[in-house]
């Protein structure tokens, strides 16, 4: 049985105040009966902050995203070294906010995920298709292709280092909803991706769920086989929400 993961997703949220009372929160409301692992991946200017506050806790964080270059003459970019210097564990990697609003391709994402994994750090690499897709009957093939990139570049003997996480666009803002089951066909359809290239890493690697996790639906939705965690968007931002989500798993 795989371990289940539930990661927030702060996006671009907080502030210093904040932060610190939803931290303490969460930290607060762990409990011996919480089996899940937890994490959060959060605002650069803040990782050293969860550093400060997190440290030696059971919850991990990690950056929202990652360049691929080592270091340089790249403005504004964040690299690998710098996530270490912030004891960073996971960097979220292809996010669908990414894709759209910055245009990164399947070969950057890829690549990104490549240079998390070459500096031993975990990539959450999200996956997922529009609405559009979606109802062109599409999914098979972008999720796939979304897929492929990575598995090609990283290399098929270190696909269990990856966590991979499906997000339907569709279901995100758009008042349609992914229930448990069309959730699960796709996740078990990239579990089933994996199995073609490496049928040990099929087994273990991670899938987490990112379509709108809350409280409400939690349960449901980890309770699917091939759902092994979430990545938590607005729930993530509420300390009794981000712990109900974690008791539910």
């Amino acid at each position: 049985m795989r371990p289940t993961l539930v990661v927030g997703n702060w996006k671009m949220n907080g502030s210093r105040a904040v932060n610190a009372e939803l931290l303490q929160g969460i930290l607060a409301g762990l409990s011996p009966d919480i089996q899940a692992s937890c994490a959060v991946c959060v605002p650069a200017p803040y990782l050293f902050q969860c550093e400060q506050l997190l440290a030696g806790s059971s919850v991990a964080w990690g950056a929202q995203d990652v360049a691929t270059e080592p270091c340089g003459a790249f403005t504004g970019e964040v690299c690998v070294s710098m996530l270490h210097d912030f004891g960073c564990r996971y960097v979220i990697v292809g996010h669908s906010e990414r894709r759209g609003y910055h245009g990164e391709s399947n070969e950057l994402v890829a690549r990104k995920a490549k240079a998390a994994l070459d500096a031993g750090l975990t990539p959450i690499v999200c996956i997922g298709e529009t609405l559009e897709q979606r109802e062109a009957g599409e999914t098979n093939d972008v999720v796939g292709g979304q897929l492929h990139a990575v598995l090609e570049l990283v290399g098929f003997e270190d696909v269990s280092r990856l966590v991979l996480a499906y997000e339907p666009v569709w279901a995100i803002g758009t008042g349609k909803t992914a229930t448990p089951e069309m959730a699960q066909q796709v996740h078990a359809d990239m579990r089933a991706l994996v199995r073609k290239c490496n049928v040990d890493a099929a087994e273990t690697v991670q899938i987490l769920y990112g379509g709108s996790m809350k409280p409400e639906n939690a349960r449901e939705l980890l309770a699917q086989p091939d759902i092994d965690g979430g990545l938590i968007g607005g729930a993530a931002l509420k300390a009794d929400d981000f712990l109900a989500i974690l008791r539910a798993a």
